[in-house]
């Protein structure tokens, strides 16, 4: 007796398949073990299907063993019987021996199927991968997560947080800008109010859900259109008011306290109030008070107290009054249709009235206090009145704006009209210079 060589498997049909057969014929030596092997890459399941076919009538396999080339010895498995016999050969055939296996019907044909499928996989004929190779063309697709975090961010209204640098307004006219301190505190309160802010938006997307889905425009909002979770949105909602909340106090307790005022009049806002005309504005400038508020209780310091002024409260609230009543008559002229309730109540020459009366009021406290400034600013009561023009340019081109038949809500439409912004721009580099950069005499 010769030598005997190392294993090889030799499947029946597999010849045609290059890959089949390098698998088959380059196993690891040890026989039927080796079948197995292949089988396991191939994804098939032999000892299922074999039993089944066992069962069915068993599987006629030739085993050799432990001769020279050519000297075969034919061994014939029926039953669970012939497989104990197959794994015996199998274990001492291991490294040694040639074994042939010629599969019947259901073994061959598996394999070639499989072979078969391992190609076509690989040519990305078919299957998930090669479908998405086909469709996809390179081209990530935005996993649920981060589109729901960009619906949040949008229902959030980021735009609309420019609101809350009347926090900062304060700080400013107390000549504590360049305070690093005061400046820090004060943006922590600026970043708490834009967090209440949000969460508002959010909670008032959640009250009216239903009414958004019916509306024209409103219900591509993010929440009406289902991109964001009802769910997910009220757990975002409270998760900002407790950091919000939990930062003003950090600042300082009365500008917590402020915080949870501003937090209270706007879910008063969300739930009912807002359908009441008239009422409805006058919450809302109400808002931007608390926010001046509180800024000089941010920028306030044991040493250097701000305390709040009488006319910049004042000129805090008409402003707002005038844009809020501006936005409503936009509302009433243009989008009736489209109407909130409580528009209902409103008359166009009430309301035109009114407008122009807060238009006046802001003008006139502004200009008392440029020529009654706080003591810090005295020495410049000779240069801010002539920062008044440019405060009747800016309400001038609100005004233009208001005439502008686009749906685009003027509150909005104003932060993105370049003559509006410049006129904003201007205003406050002006008073910055004056503020900062003129002294007292003898100074």
């Amino acid at each position: 007796m010769g030598r005997a060589k190392p294993a090889a498997l030799v499947v029946e049909g597999a010849d045609d398949h290059p890959a089949g057969d390098e698998a088959l014929r380059g196993g690891d030596g040890r026989g039927l073990g080796g079948l197995a092997q292949v089988a396991a890459q191939l994804g098939l399941d032999l000892r299922g299907e074999g039993a089944a076919h066992g069962r069915d009538g068993g599987v006629r396999r030739e085993a050799v063993e432990g001769v020279d080339e050519g000297e075969r010895v034919g061994v014939l498995a029926h039953g669970a019987q012939a497989q104990d016999r197959e794994r015996a050969a199998g274990r001492r055939a291991q490294g040694e021996g040639v074994a042939q296996v010629r599969g019947g019907p259901l073994l061959g044909g598996a394999l070639r199927a499989g072979v078969a499928g391992r190609e076509e996989r690989a040519r990305g004929g078919e299957g998930e991968a090669g479908e998405a190779r086909r469709q996809g063309a390179g081209a990530p697709i935005p996993s649920r997560a981060i589109l729901v975090l960009t619906g949040l961010l949008k229902t959030m209204r980021p735009r609309q947080w420019v609101k809350n640098l009347f926090v900062l307004a304060p700080v400013v006219f107390a000549k504590d800008l360049f305070h690093e301190k005061v400046l820090l505190r004060a943006v922590m309160a600026f970043a708490a109010f834009s967090m209440l802010a949000g969460a508002v938006y959010t909670i008032n997307d959640l009250v009216d859900v239903e009414d958004d889905r019916q509306h024209p425009t409103k219900r591509n909002r993010p929440i009406a259109s289902g991109e964001v979770p009802e769910g997910t949105a009220k757990v975002a909602a409270a998760v900002l008011v407790v950091v919000a909340l939990a930062g003003a106090f950090r600042t300082d307790w009365r500008v917590g306290v402020v915080a949870m005022v501003y937090l209270a009049q706007n879910l008063a806002y969300s739930l009912r109030l807002k359908k009441v005309a008239y009422l409805d504005v006058v919450i809302i400038a109400a808002g931007f008070v608390l926010r001046v508020l509180a800024g000089c209780y941010a920028a306030s310091t044991p040493a250097h107290p701000v305390p709040p002024s009488i006319y910049l409260l004042g000129c805090t609230a008409f402003i707002a009054l005038f844009l809020g009543f501006g936005k409503r008559y936009h509302e009433l002229e243009v989008n009736q249709a489209r109407a909130r309730a409580s528009l209902m109540a409103y008359g166009a020459k009430p309301l035109r009235a009114t407008l122009w009366a807060t238009a006046f009021a802001t003008v006139a406290v502004y200009l008392a206090w440029t020529l009654n400034p706080p003591e810090a600013l005295a020495f410049g009561k000779d240069y801010l009145w002539m920062t008044t023009p440019l405060v009747l340019l800016g309400i001038g081109r609100f005004v233009k704006l208001l005439s502008s038949t686009e749906g685009e809500s003027p509150t909005d439409a104003m932060l993105r009209d370049v003559p509006f912004v410049l006129i904003v721009i201007g205003w406050a580099a002006v008073v910055v210079t004056i503020i900062y950069q003129l002294r007292p005499a003898g100074a």
